[in-house]
């Protein structure tokens, strides 16, 4: 008689949408994931999607959104978490500018990544990297620094734009973004990456992205438009007039919804990683 296969309590909350993890490079990060169930006879390791949280840290909401997708294509979604009030309690973000007070918040992501490809099976060297609203700020600024890790980068609705201009400062623009971060623009990388931006198309109220005097704001920030849905034009143009290749979409009827624009980002998804079942 066979026994039937019991499934350890381990193994139980590291499948289909996990426990959350501490992250062991800083424990004040963590991360949740959700494993497809390919995952347990897959010959190669499964493609990866990174979906950055915004301000809200809504990371098991669009965990869980996305799982579905996780299943019928065979990748694994990871969801950092950042949390809020990191070094200073009344901080709210502090990943968006990819530095703050001496943490570099792309390294954080890098090491996540590190740590999933070791837990999990899992392609680690290139992978989708999403954002919306905080996190699309994020992930444009993410493009920048690492593009040679990403396969496919989909920009959501920022609410600040950092513009590939010399002449402008950091975050408004690019000037002396060598001597802050180390390492060179390299816009050869950045062209090679397939690049997404999405909005709805009543993403229009301004309260939040019009703030002067606030920690996230930069006197200029409004230059390159008042609305999301204007921001976001203008840095698909800047990246159009410096042959990077963009798909906008301006999702009808949707505000400032992430949850508005999924399906935008999904036929992006397919379309840039591979497939596996």
């Amino acid at each position: 008689m066979t026994t039937p296969r019991v499934k350890t309590t381990k193994a139980f909350y590291r499948t289909g949408s996990t426990t959350w993890f501490a992250s062991r490079h800083d424990q004040r990060f963590s991360y949740g994931l959700h494993i497809p169930s390919v995952h347990e006879t897959a010959d190669t390791p499964l493609p990866l999607m990174v979906i950055q949280h915004g301000t809200g840290r809504t990371a098991s909401q669009y965990r869980d959104a996305m799982a579905e997708f996780s299943e019928r294509h065979g990748c694994v979604v990871l969801t950092p978490m950042f949390p809020a009030g990191i070094e200073d309690p009344e901080d709210l973000h502090n990943f968006k500018f990819i530095e703050y007070r001496g943490i570099r918040y792309d390294e954080q992501l890098l090491a996540i990544v590190a740590e999933a490809g070791e837990r999990f099976h899992i392609d680690t060297e290139r992978f989708l990297l999403q954002g919306f609203s905080g996190g699309g700020q994020f992930a444009h600024r993410f493009l920048y620094l690492h593009p040679d890790r990403l396969c496919g980068v989909s920009i959501g609705a920022p609410g600040r734009v950092t513009l590939i201009d010399s002449d402008r400062e950091w975050w408004l623009g690019t000037k002396g973004f060598e001597q802050r971060f180390g390492i060179p623009l390299r816009l050869q990388d950045i062209r090679k990456v397939p690049v997404h931006m999405v909005v709805g198309a009543e993403d229009t109220e301004t309260w939040e992205i019009n703030n002067p005097g606030d920690s996230n704001w930069m006197d200029g920030a409004d230059a390159v438009g008042h609305t999301r849905v204007e921001r976001i034009s203008a840095l698909r143009d800047n990246y159009t007039e410096l042959g990077i290749d963009v798909t906008l979409d301006i999702v009808p009827g949707v505000g400032h919804r992430g949850m508005g624009v999924l399906d935008a980002v999904r036929r992006f998804a397919e379309r840039v990683l591979p497939r596996v079942v």
